[in-house]
Protein backbone atom coordinates (compact mmCIF):
# COMPACT_ATOMS: atom_id res chain seq x y z
CA UNK A 1 0.00 0.00 0.00
CA UNK A 2 1.53 3.48 -1.08
CA UNK A 3 2.62 5.61 2.06
CA UNK A 4 -0.24 8.67 2.17
CA UNK A 5 3.06 11.03 3.51
CA UNK A 6 4.71 9.98 0.77
CA UNK A 7 4.91 13.24 -1.79
CA UNK A 8 2.98 12.30 -5.05
CA UNK A 9 5.35 11.66 -8.43
CA UNK A 10 3.81 14.54 -10.08
CA UNK A 11 5.10 16.91 -7.93
CA UNK A 12 8.98 15.38 -7.83
CA UNK A 13 9.65 17.52 -10.80
CA UNK A 14 8.01 21.12 -9.53
CA UNK A 15 9.86 20.45 -6.43
CA UNK A 16 13.43 20.03 -8.15
CA UNK A 17 12.30 22.97 -10.76
CA UNK A 18 11.85 25.19 -7.44
CA UNK A 19 14.88 23.92 -5.41
CA UNK A 20 16.74 24.91 -9.21
CA UNK A 21 15.36 28.39 -9.07
CA UNK A 22 16.24 29.04 -5.45
CA UNK A 23 19.96 28.14 -6.40
CA UNK A 24 20.04 29.86 -9.35
CA UNK A 25 19.12 32.80 -7.30
CA UNK A 26 21.44 32.53 -4.82
CA UNK A 27 24.51 31.68 -7.20
CA UNK A 28 23.56 35.00 -8.57
CA UNK A 29 23.17 37.10 -5.33
CA UNK A 30 26.67 35.47 -4.10
CA UNK A 31 28.23 36.43 -7.22
CA UNK A 32 30.67 38.91 -5.17
CA UNK A 33 31.75 36.11 -3.16
CA UNK A 34 31.62 33.38 -5.48
CA UNK A 35 33.67 35.01 -8.47
CA UNK A 36 37.18 35.42 -7.00
CA UNK A 37 37.12 32.29 -5.47
CA UNK A 38 36.02 30.22 -8.73
CA UNK A 39 38.56 32.67 -10.88
CA UNK A 40 41.46 31.52 -8.39
CA UNK A 41 40.21 27.71 -8.39
CA UNK A 42 40.33 27.46 -12.18
CA UNK A 43 43.83 29.44 -12.32
CA UNK A 44 45.22 27.59 -9.31
CA UNK A 45 44.35 24.33 -11.75
CA UNK A 46 46.33 26.20 -14.38
CA UNK A 47 49.19 26.28 -11.87
CA UNK A 48 49.32 23.11 -10.29
CA UNK A 49 50.92 21.42 -13.44
CA UNK A 50 54.23 23.99 -14.10
CA UNK A 51 54.96 23.78 -10.61
CA UNK A 52 54.55 19.56 -10.43
CA UNK A 53 56.85 19.92 -13.36
CA UNK A 54 59.65 22.00 -11.87
CA UNK A 55 59.14 19.77 -8.69
CA UNK A 56 59.81 16.64 -11.09
CA UNK A 57 63.15 18.33 -12.75
CA UNK A 58 64.70 19.08 -8.94
CA UNK A 59 63.32 22.01 -8.16
CA UNK A 60 62.31 22.47 -4.13
CA UNK A 61 58.76 22.73 -3.46
CA UNK A 62 58.80 26.80 -2.05
CA UNK A 63 61.41 27.50 -5.14
CA UNK A 64 58.48 26.38 -8.21
CA UNK A 65 55.56 28.03 -5.57
CA UNK A 66 57.47 30.88 -5.82
CA UNK A 67 57.94 30.70 -9.44
CA UNK A 68 54.83 30.74 -10.52
CA UNK A 69 53.19 33.39 -8.63
CA UNK A 70 56.22 35.60 -9.16
CA UNK A 71 55.20 35.01 -13.05
CA UNK A 72 51.43 34.89 -11.92
CA UNK A 73 52.20 38.64 -10.48
CA UNK A 74 54.58 40.12 -12.85
CA UNK A 75 51.78 39.19 -15.59
CA UNK A 76 48.78 40.92 -13.63
CA UNK A 77 51.26 44.71 -13.01
CA UNK A 78 52.31 44.27 -16.86
CA UNK A 79 48.49 43.61 -17.82
CA UNK A 80 47.69 47.01 -14.87
CA UNK A 81 50.23 48.74 -16.82
CA UNK A 82 49.17 48.26 -20.13
CA UNK A 83 45.73 49.80 -19.46
CA UNK A 84 46.90 52.60 -17.12
CA UNK A 85 49.23 53.91 -19.31
CA UNK A 86 46.57 53.78 -22.27
CA UNK A 87 44.09 55.43 -20.17
CA UNK A 88 46.37 58.16 -19.36
CA UNK A 89 47.32 58.69 -22.66
CA UNK A 90 43.66 58.33 -24.55
CA UNK A 91 41.98 60.87 -21.54
CA UNK A 92 45.28 63.64 -23.09
CA UNK A 93 44.41 62.45 -26.76
CA UNK A 94 40.54 62.98 -26.13
CA UNK A 95 40.23 66.59 -27.52
CA UNK A 96 42.01 65.57 -30.54
CA UNK A 97 39.59 62.48 -31.11
CA UNK A 98 36.60 64.65 -30.60
CA UNK A 99 38.12 67.31 -33.30
CA UNK A 100 38.27 64.03 -35.70
CA UNK A 101 35.09 62.85 -35.24
CA UNK A 102 33.13 66.45 -35.46
CA UNK A 103 34.86 66.77 -39.25
CA UNK A 104 34.33 62.94 -39.66
CA UNK A 105 30.45 63.43 -39.33
CA UNK A 106 30.84 66.84 -41.20
CA UNK A 107 32.03 65.06 -44.32
CA UNK A 108 29.46 61.94 -43.60
CA UNK A 109 26.63 65.09 -44.23
CA UNK A 110 28.54 66.44 -47.23
CA UNK A 111 28.28 63.35 -48.98
CA UNK A 112 24.83 62.71 -47.77
CA UNK A 113 23.86 65.75 -49.28
CA UNK A 114 25.54 65.14 -52.58
CA UNK A 115 23.68 61.84 -52.61
CA UNK A 116 20.28 64.43 -52.59
CA UNK A 117 19.97 63.03 -48.63
CA UNK A 118 19.50 66.35 -46.42
CA UNK A 119 20.27 65.21 -42.86
CA UNK A 120 20.68 68.28 -40.11
CA UNK A 121 23.60 67.76 -37.85
CA UNK A 122 21.78 68.34 -34.62
CA UNK A 123 19.14 65.54 -36.02
CA UNK A 124 22.38 63.24 -36.51
CA UNK A 125 24.13 64.22 -33.58
CA UNK A 126 21.32 63.12 -31.58
CA UNK A 127 20.77 59.67 -33.45
CA UNK A 128 24.88 59.50 -33.43
CA UNK A 129 26.34 61.81 -30.61
CA UNK A 130 29.34 62.99 -31.41
CA UNK A 131 30.99 61.59 -27.90
CA UNK A 132 28.92 58.40 -27.92
CA UNK A 133 31.98 56.15 -30.24
CA UNK A 134 34.05 57.76 -27.89
CA UNK A 135 32.37 56.42 -24.54
CA UNK A 136 32.61 52.92 -26.04
CA UNK A 137 36.19 52.72 -26.22
CA UNK A 138 36.76 54.78 -23.27
CA UNK A 139 34.34 52.18 -21.05
CA UNK A 140 35.73 49.08 -22.70
CA UNK A 141 38.95 50.50 -21.68
CA UNK A 142 38.04 51.52 -17.79
CA UNK A 143 35.62 48.22 -17.13
CA UNK A 144 39.00 46.30 -18.02
CA UNK A 145 41.03 48.23 -15.86
CA UNK A 146 39.18 47.63 -13.08
CA UNK A 147 38.41 44.10 -13.74
CA UNK A 148 42.10 43.70 -13.89
CA UNK A 149 42.77 45.42 -10.15
CA UNK A 150 40.03 43.11 -9.20
CA UNK A 151 42.43 40.02 -10.30
CA UNK A 152 44.58 41.24 -7.33
CA UNK A 153 42.61 39.74 -4.79
CA UNK A 154 42.40 36.66 -7.03
CA UNK A 155 46.26 36.21 -7.11
CA UNK A 156 46.08 36.36 -2.97
CA UNK A 157 43.28 33.51 -3.09
CA UNK A 158 45.22 31.95 -5.80
CA UNK A 159 48.18 31.61 -3.27
CA UNK A 160 46.37 30.10 -0.39
CA UNK A 161 44.85 27.16 -3.03
CA UNK A 162 48.22 26.39 -4.03
CA UNK A 163 49.44 26.11 -0.40
CA UNK A 164 46.86 23.27 0.48
CA UNK A 165 46.96 22.09 -2.60
CA UNK A 166 49.46 19.06 -1.92
CA UNK A 167 46.88 18.15 0.64
CA UNK A 168 43.61 18.62 -0.71
CA UNK A 169 42.99 14.92 -1.84
CA UNK A 170 43.78 13.19 1.49
CA UNK A 171 41.44 15.92 3.36
CA UNK A 172 38.61 15.59 1.31
CA UNK A 173 38.79 11.74 1.43
CA UNK A 174 38.71 12.38 5.01
CA UNK A 175 35.62 14.93 4.98
CA UNK A 176 33.92 11.89 2.81
CA UNK A 177 34.63 9.93 5.62
CA UNK A 178 36.12 7.22 3.58
CA UNK A 179 40.40 6.85 2.91
CA UNK A 180 39.59 5.09 -0.52
CA UNK A 181 36.98 7.46 -2.03
CA UNK A 182 36.95 7.66 -5.83
CA UNK A 183 37.83 10.97 -7.28
CA UNK A 184 38.84 9.97 -10.27
CA UNK A 185 36.00 12.37 -11.80
CA UNK A 186 37.28 15.62 -9.71
CA UNK A 187 40.55 14.64 -11.13
CA UNK A 188 39.10 14.39 -14.62
CA UNK A 189 37.31 17.65 -14.20
CA UNK A 190 40.40 19.83 -13.23
CA UNK A 191 42.61 17.58 -16.18
CA UNK A 192 40.29 19.02 -18.78
CA UNK A 193 39.64 22.12 -17.28
CA UNK A 194 43.58 22.80 -17.55
CA UNK A 195 43.80 21.47 -21.06
CA UNK A 196 41.01 23.66 -22.03
CA UNK A 197 42.71 26.38 -20.40
CA UNK A 198 45.93 25.91 -21.59
CA UNK A 199 45.56 25.81 -25.02
CA UNK A 200 43.69 28.32 -25.26
CA UNK A 201 46.00 30.06 -23.50
CA UNK A 202 48.31 30.07 -25.86
CA UNK A 203 45.74 30.44 -28.77
CA UNK A 204 44.63 33.97 -27.18
CA UNK A 205 48.03 34.75 -27.17
CA UNK A 206 48.72 34.70 -30.64
CA UNK A 207 45.68 36.17 -31.48
CA UNK A 208 46.46 39.11 -29.21
CA UNK A 209 50.12 38.83 -30.25
CA UNK A 210 49.04 39.70 -34.43
CA UNK A 211 46.11 42.06 -33.12
CA UNK A 212 48.61 44.06 -31.64
CA UNK A 213 50.85 44.29 -34.82
CA UNK A 214 48.02 45.13 -37.37
CA UNK A 215 46.97 47.56 -35.21
CA UNK A 216 50.76 48.93 -34.80
CA UNK A 217 50.83 48.79 -38.83
CA UNK A 218 48.30 50.27 -39.56
CA UNK A 219 48.77 53.03 -36.94
CA UNK A 220 46.13 52.83 -34.96
CA UNK A 221 46.90 54.02 -31.00
CA UNK A 222 47.12 51.63 -28.00
CA UNK A 223 48.27 48.15 -30.24
CA UNK A 224 49.46 47.03 -26.72
CA UNK A 225 46.25 47.44 -25.24
CA UNK A 226 43.93 46.14 -28.11
CA UNK A 227 46.14 42.95 -28.18
CA UNK A 228 45.19 42.43 -24.33
CA UNK A 229 41.68 43.21 -24.97
CA UNK A 230 42.01 40.54 -28.01
CA UNK A 231 43.53 37.97 -25.44
CA UNK A 232 41.34 38.42 -23.43
CA UNK A 233 37.93 38.45 -24.96
CA UNK A 234 39.12 35.39 -26.72
CA UNK A 235 38.39 33.12 -23.76
CA UNK A 236 34.55 34.17 -24.13
CA UNK A 237 33.69 31.68 -26.90
CA UNK A 238 31.49 32.80 -30.53
CA UNK A 239 31.26 36.63 -29.76
CA UNK A 240 34.05 37.44 -27.56
CA UNK A 241 36.70 38.47 -30.91
CA UNK A 242 33.96 40.46 -32.07
CA UNK A 243 33.48 42.55 -28.83
CA UNK A 244 37.35 42.99 -29.04
CA UNK A 245 37.45 44.09 -32.42
CA UNK A 246 34.44 46.96 -31.53
CA UNK A 247 36.82 49.51 -29.69
CA UNK A 248 39.60 49.21 -32.05
CA UNK A 249 37.72 49.49 -34.85
CA UNK A 250 35.80 52.60 -34.02
CA UNK A 251 39.39 54.34 -32.68
CA UNK A 252 40.27 53.41 -35.72
CA UNK A 253 37.47 55.36 -37.73
CA UNK A 254 37.99 58.15 -35.91
CA UNK A 255 41.57 58.50 -35.50
CA UNK A 256 42.31 57.52 -39.31
CA UNK A 257 39.16 57.64 -41.48
CA UNK A 258 36.78 54.85 -43.30
CA UNK A 259 39.61 53.47 -44.85
CA UNK A 260 42.22 52.79 -42.09
CA UNK A 261 39.14 51.44 -40.15
CA UNK A 262 37.76 48.87 -42.90
CA UNK A 263 41.19 47.80 -43.10
CA UNK A 264 41.59 47.06 -39.30
CA UNK A 265 38.60 44.90 -39.34
CA UNK A 266 39.84 43.09 -42.53
CA UNK A 267 42.87 42.13 -40.35
CA UNK A 268 40.20 40.89 -37.40
CA UNK A 269 38.62 39.05 -39.73
CA UNK A 270 41.38 37.48 -40.80
CA UNK A 271 43.23 36.97 -37.46
CA UNK A 272 39.90 35.32 -35.77
CA UNK A 273 39.10 33.48 -38.96
CA UNK A 274 42.70 31.52 -39.05
CA UNK A 275 42.69 30.97 -35.71
CA UNK A 276 39.56 30.43 -34.82
CA UNK A 277 38.56 28.60 -37.73
CA UNK A 278 41.59 26.78 -38.74
CA UNK A 279 44.43 26.44 -35.75
CA UNK A 280 42.18 26.44 -32.61
CA UNK A 281 39.84 23.32 -33.81
CA UNK A 282 43.17 21.35 -35.05
CA UNK A 283 44.74 21.89 -31.46
CA UNK A 284 41.61 21.85 -29.17
CA UNK A 285 39.98 19.00 -30.98
CA UNK A 286 37.23 17.50 -29.40
CA UNK A 287 38.68 17.74 -25.67
CA UNK A 288 35.51 19.52 -24.59
CA UNK A 289 32.86 16.99 -25.08
CA UNK A 290 30.09 19.53 -25.41
CA UNK A 291 28.25 20.17 -28.47
CA UNK A 292 28.19 23.85 -30.61
CA UNK A 293 24.87 24.72 -29.02
CA UNK A 294 25.81 23.64 -25.57
CA UNK A 295 28.42 26.05 -25.61
CA UNK A 296 26.72 28.86 -26.71
CA UNK A 297 23.66 28.56 -24.69
CA UNK A 298 26.68 28.04 -21.60
CA UNK A 299 27.44 31.55 -22.77
CA UNK A 300 24.12 33.08 -22.36
CA UNK A 301 23.40 31.13 -19.09
CA UNK A 302 26.96 32.31 -17.29
CA UNK A 303 26.73 35.96 -19.14
CA UNK A 304 23.30 36.52 -17.75
CA UNK A 305 23.75 35.29 -14.14
CA UNK A 306 27.14 36.62 -13.27
CA UNK A 307 28.00 39.32 -16.03
CA UNK A 308 31.36 39.31 -18.05
CA UNK A 309 33.86 37.40 -15.72
CA UNK A 310 30.65 34.55 -15.87
CA UNK A 311 31.43 34.69 -20.16
CA UNK A 312 34.92 34.05 -19.57
CA UNK A 313 34.32 31.08 -17.54
CA UNK A 314 31.35 29.66 -19.03
CA UNK A 315 33.17 26.73 -20.96
CA UNK A 316 34.99 25.71 -17.82
CA UNK A 317 32.20 25.68 -16.04
CA UNK A 318 29.68 23.78 -18.53
CA UNK A 319 32.58 21.14 -18.26
CA UNK A 320 32.95 20.99 -14.99
CA UNK A 321 28.88 20.64 -14.46
CA UNK A 322 28.96 17.73 -17.45
CA UNK A 323 31.57 15.78 -15.86
CA UNK A 324 29.68 15.87 -12.47
CA UNK A 325 26.46 14.93 -14.08
CA UNK A 326 28.22 12.24 -16.32
CA UNK A 327 28.77 10.58 -13.08
CA UNK A 328 25.64 10.82 -11.56
CA UNK A 329 23.23 7.23 -12.22
CA UNK A 330 19.94 10.08 -12.15
CA UNK A 331 21.36 12.86 -14.11
CA UNK A 332 23.96 10.82 -16.66
CA UNK A 333 20.79 11.46 -19.40
CA UNK A 334 21.12 15.31 -18.92
CA UNK A 335 25.15 14.90 -19.47
CA UNK A 336 24.42 12.80 -23.14
CA UNK A 337 22.10 16.09 -24.39
CA UNK A 338 25.30 18.70 -23.34
CA UNK A 339 27.39 16.64 -25.71
CA UNK A 340 27.79 16.69 -29.10
CA UNK A 341 25.55 14.01 -31.34
CA UNK A 342 28.83 11.63 -32.14
CA UNK A 343 30.15 11.43 -28.44
CA UNK A 344 30.80 8.13 -26.47
CA UNK A 345 28.27 7.05 -23.87
CA UNK A 346 29.55 8.68 -20.51
CA UNK A 347 31.41 5.99 -17.93
CA UNK A 348 29.44 3.76 -16.21
CA UNK A 349 26.46 3.35 -18.99
CA UNK A 350 25.59 -0.36 -19.84
CA UNK A 351 26.91 -1.75 -23.47
CA UNK A 352 24.63 -1.57 -26.01
CA UNK A 353 23.19 -5.38 -26.43
CA UNK A 354 24.74 -7.14 -29.21
CA UNK A 355 22.95 -7.16 -33.02
CA UNK A 356 20.99 -9.94 -34.23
Amino acid sequence: MADPTAPPRTSQPLVAAACLVVVIGGLKLAAPVLLPVLMAAFVAVVAIPPIRWLERRGAPTWLAFALIVVAAAASLVFFIGVVGVSIDRFTEQLPVYQQRLDRLIANGLAAMRDLGLDIAPAELSAKIGTSRILDVVGNTVGQLLGALSNLALVLLIVIFMLTEAHGFSGKLRRALGDPDADLSHWTEAAARVYQYLFIKAIVSAATGVLVSLVTWALRVDFPLLWGLVAFLFNFVPNIGSIIAAIPAVLLALVQNGPLNATLVTGGYVAINMVIGNIVEPRVMGERLGLSTLVVFLSLVFWGWLWGPVGMLLSVPLTVVVKIVLEHSRELRGVAVLLGPADAPPPPGDDAPPPAG
